[in-house]
């Protein structure tokens, strides 16, 4: 049960990931076309410093997502777990 709980952090961790970082993405498309709006810079800005502190937050929790996000003490502890198929996240 409480492994169950754990993927459940974790996932809902990762779903966070993936939706800050989309709309980061979409705001950066926006700014491609209004370079000057400083309001979506600032907006830009604040979604980036969220995506990046998840992502932190997540190699400390879970190991790295991406080789940004890897420290000495995990840099390689993705090739040792479980893989998606093998019932890991």
């Amino acid at each position: 049960m409480v492994e169950m709980a754990c993927n459940m952090e974790q996932s809902k961790l990762l779903n966070w990931i993936s939706m800050v970082g989309f709309a980061a993405m979409d705001m950066a498309e926006y700014l491609d076309t209004h370079p000057m709006d400083l309001d979506a810079m600032e907006y830009y800005n604040h979604l980036n410093k969220m995506k990046n502190q998840a992502e932190r937050d997540y190699a400390a929790n879970y190991g790295p997502l991406t080789l940004g996000t890897f420290t000495p003490e995990n840099k390689w502890c993705w090739s040792v777990t479980p893989w998606p198929w093998e019932g890991g996240m």
